[in-house]
């Protein structure tokens, strides 16, 4: 019984958020109301004050989930990222940050709202510390594996964010065209060059033994 009420618990909690996402790209943030939502999802008031105290609430929820799956997407990424595949690896990791035009529409609007909320300003900040606290080490990673080492974790945290942030508003404005997105790649690829710097600590990997060379045959071997 208590499976079944987690459950649909779990499965209404789902619903509103869904019906959220749709109300704020549509409405905007500001503009939208509790009874919106609930219309969107089906629900009355009282199947969402269950399950939230507010739509800021809600809003942060609907973040902490888009990010996680985020995060293990760009971790999974990072995990394949090898000397031999660095380039396939890297632009995985990047292609697993979403560019959404509906999700980016909703956080610009909750982020001004945040901006003159300073509780929920501080909230944000350090949501968005987590996800960098969380993603650095991967990467950092990564970045081992190919010989690099970071110089400035912090400065690489900041940087990406704001090459995301920036290139995300030049994708949704030309979201058909693919030199954008490859550009966008490049400016990652640049700033994991700037942050790092080949590991001279390393051991110089052993040159290969040379293999002993075949003798060529002679015509009448090779006839």
């Amino acid at each position: 019984m208590v499976a079944s009420v987690t459950a649909r618990r779990a499965h209404t909690r789902q619903r509103l958020l869904d019906a959220a996402l749709d109300v704020f790209a549509e409405e905007g943030f500001g503009r939208a109301t509790v009874e919106q939502v609930c219309e969107r999802a089906g629900f009355t008031r009282g199947a969402f004050y269950s399950n939230f105290t507010s739509l800021d609430e809600l809003f942060l929820a609907m973040w902490e989930q888009r990010s996680r799956a985020m995060l293990d997407g760009v971790r999974a990424a990072l995990a394949e990222v090898s000397a031999a595949s660095a380039e396939e690896g890297l632009r995985a990791a990047v292609d697993a940050i979403p560019v959404d035009d509906a999700w980016y529409r909703v956080t610009a609007e909750f982020t001004a709202h945040a901006l003159r909320n300073p509780p929920l300003r501080r909230v944000m900040a350090a949501r968005e510390q987590a996800i960098q606290d969380t993603v650095l080490p991967a990467l950092v990673a990564a970045l081992a594996r190919l010989g690099r080492r970071v110089t400035d974790r912090t400065g690489l945290g900041h940087a990406l964010v704001a090459v995301h942030d920036g290139t995300a508003v030049q994708v949704l404005l030309e979201p058909h065209d693919p030199v954008v997105r490859e550009r966008r790649r490049a400016l990652f690829t640049a700033v994991l060059d700037a942050y790092s710097t080949p590991d001279t600590t390393l051991a110089p990997p052993a040159r290969p033994t040379p293999r002993t060379a075949m003798p060529t045959p002679a015509p009448e071997e090779a006839r």
